[in-house]
């Protein structure tokens, strides 16, 4: 449409802004948002470019230059703009994109609702007393209230995929190290990817394929080639075979009806000639406790440097430099993130690292081990990405074990390094409304080219049907 003069980059733009300006009072997908900086870079966007002219929100996570970074947190609510870019928001300008808003999330990452956010509650679209899930809620519920064209979002134990499928769009994780993760806030940095959050597999396709590759800032980037991932996309699903871990199938907590959404979606492939093959993972089991140890260790380290004495909220009375630390970091964090902090140093703690730490290391060795093994004898691995559809808000605040426990299918992915994606199958009712499921595909490490062929597969057979 833009290359053939049927609408122009400001334009679209426009509309964006439009419906932002229509819905986002009662979605809450937003942080902030440049409207005349985004009209600027559209006007004088390169149509030849890959992503020329197409507006794309960041989860506020992100590094752009001269764009807020506030991780939804009030440590960096006030007047912080990013020194510099990401190199995901880098290689987005190179390929064209215009940076449009900054979306919600959990704070600093932490949580599976967008409800730890200091800064606002993001709502469902499907139902707005209902969470997007998150940690990248506000990415996911821009993209599905048609507020953006597409989004960056950050995974780190299925912050991308657990609100794609609640939201009803599409959520990919990379594989770790095909994505820079320079620039990103880090939460747990041998977890953490960034990923797209679209409308449709293709969409997913060309915006990994603008932000992949190896990057020198970036130690555990990997050197790998980028193929052509637009190129396999419509190869079909026949001859595939597909995985299905009985631990998934058999949890008790899966609810039936985004079982039955599942075990359709898998029917409808295995009729376009995929071969369904049960298998089992079974460390999987202890992927939840395994991550509940790894992921606060390493926001325990990584968060350290928010003290108040370099940048971010400052709480100094005049009393020393131990008060003015405890008294930043009190007012500065949130429930969520102080919880995380306090376990992960509990944890890393003499006399405990190896009763706690070191076993989940080894746990996660295994967790590994198996996925590898599995691979040998099938292409991908299908089933749910939460046991649930979305929540209502509120309904797990006295419980955060509830909502850790909602990414119990998600998190072994990020363990293993694999990639992963969230495509839309089907919806089931609750109270009214009509709630999206997601299919999760599975891939080996940076096999991110299987796994859209065959969600692409799935997406044409539920568009025909």
């Amino acid at each position: 449409m833009l290359l053939d003069g049927e609408t122009t980059p400001r334009e679209i733009v426009e509309s964006v802004a439009t419906a932002i300006s229509a819905e986002d009072d009662t979605i809450g997908g937003y942080l902030s948002s440049d409207f005349e900086r985004a009209v600027m870079e559209a006007e004088a966007a390169d149509l030849s470019l890959p992503l020329g002219g197409i507006p794309i929100a960041l989860k506020d996570n992100i590094n752009a230059l001269e764009h807020p970074c506030s991780c939804a947190s009030r440590f960096l609510e006030s007047g912080y703009l990013a020194p510099y870019d990401a190199t995901v928001s880098a290689m987005l300008k190179k390929a064209g994109a215009v940076l449009y808003g900054r979306t919600n999330l959990d704070e600093f990452a932490m949580g599976s609702s967008t409800e730890n956010s200091a800064l606002k509650q993001t709502r469902n679209p499907h139902d707005t007393s209902r969470i997007p899930g998150g940690s990248s809620g506000g990415s996911a519920a821009v993209v599905a209230a048609d507020m953006a064209v597409a989004a960056l979002g950050s995974d780190t134990g299925g912050s991308i995929r657990q609100p794609a499928s609640h939201c009803g769009v599409v959520g990919l994780k990379p594989s770790y190290g095909r994505v820079s993760r320079y620039g990103l806030v880090a939460f747990a940095s041998s977890l953490d990817q960034i990923g797209p959050i679209t409308k449709t597999v293709e969409d997913a396709a060309l915006l990994l394929q603008a932000i992949a590759g190896n990057d020198p800032k970036d130690s555990t980037c990997l050197p790998a080639e980028v193929p052509d991932y637009a190129s396999a996309l419509d190869e079909g699903i026949a001859g595939m075979r597909i995985g299905l871990p009985r631990e998934f199938f058999a949890d008790e907590a899966l609810d039936s009806g985004v079982r039955s959404r599942v075990e359709y979606a898998l029917a409808l492939l295995e009729g376009q000639g995929a071969e369904l093959v049960e298998i089992s993972l079974p460390s999987t089991a202890y992927a939840v406790a395994v991550y509940y140890i790894l992921a606060p260790a390493e926001a325990s380290s990584n968060l350290s440097r928010y003290d108040g004495v370099r940048y971010g909220k400052r709480i100094d009375h005049g009393d020393g430099i131990i008060p003015l630390y405890r008294n930043s970091r009190a007012e500065g964090f949130g429930p969520e993130v102080k919880r995380r902090i306090i376990l992960g140093t509990y944890v890393l703690s003499s006399g405990y690292s190896g009763k706690y730490y070191l076993k989940a290391q080894k746990a996660r060795t295994l967790i590994q081990g198996e996925y590898k093994e599995a691979f040998k004898n099938v292409d991908v691995i299908m089933g749910p990405v939460s046991p649930t559809p979305a929540r209502k808000i509120g309904e797990h605040s006295e419980s955060p074990l509830e909502d850790y426990l909602a990414d119990v299918y998600t998190i072994s992915a990020n363990l293993a390094g694999i990639c992963g994606i969230s495509v839309p199958c089907g919806t089931v009712e609750r109270e009214g409304s009509q709630l999206p499921v997601g299919l999760q595909i599975l891939g080996p490490h940076l096999a991110e080219s299987r796994i859209l062929r065959a969600g692409r597969a799935w997406e044409q057979l539920r568009d025909a049907g």
